[in-house]
């Protein structure tokens, strides 16, 4: 439980502090109107990935069987992570362009990420095949790996729009920076294991 527990914890991490239209509309709304409504742009996945979740738990089921296609799913996962990870790696800061104020925070917030593509390429790529591997353990160790990346995710997103709240110049400060530096090493560690579960799926190793 403790693998998927920490695989859930760096991914949910890396994905709430990465820079990207969800975060850049949190600390956004902060700025322009306060706290509470980049809190709630933050709450936003709660709302628009448990459908995307169920759908591509439902496509992946279907392919269980098919060791090639799940192996190329793998790999995919893995590139997708490597590009998470060398983002963070290369992390300067984030500029955020401050449009003029309109109200319904959490509603942008979710329209936001039901456009996005990135929610549906990581739940199909990495999160759900993750999850089915950890379901093959027990469904605990699934809903550990599930509760740890949305309580990160989340969480992450809500202490950055309380810091930026209190001070604008965060997301440009070296803590910011640095912490995004040592995830990116992380998830690129982890895209390693990935590669390597697709290659042994692909009979490669």
């Amino acid at each position: 439980m403790i693998h998927y527990l920490t695989i859930g914890m760096v991914l949910g991490l890396s994905a709430g502090l990465a820079p990207g239209p969800l975060l850049t509309l949190v600390v956004s709304e902060t700025l322009l109107h306060d706290i509470r409504a980049g809190i709630k742009v933050a709450m936003a996945p709660l709302v628009t990935d448990p459908p995307i979740i169920i759908l591509t738990i439902f496509i992946l089921s279907r392919l269980s069987g098919f060791h090639g296609i799940m192996g190329v799913i793998s790999i995919v996962g893995g590139l997708v992570v490597l590009v998470m990870g060398i983002k963070g790696i290369k992390a300067k800061g984030l500029e955020v362009d401050i449009q003029k104020p309109r109200p319904r925070s959490l509603a942008k917030g979710i329209l936001v990420n039901i456009l996005s593509p990135h929610p549906y390429l990581f739940w199909l790529s990495v999160g759900s095949p993750t999850m089915a591997r950890a379901n093959d353990q027990h469904f605990f160790v699934a809903a550990a790996f599930v509760i740890s990346f949305y309580f990160l995710l989340i969480g992450s997103k809500i202490m950055l729009a309380i810091l930026v709240g209190k001070s604008k110049t965060f997301l440009k400060g070296r803590i910011y920076i640095y912490t995004m530096k040592l995830l990116g090493l992380a998830l690129c560690a982890l895209a390693v294991f990935l590669f390597k579960d697709g290659l042994t799926l692909l009979k490669v190793l």
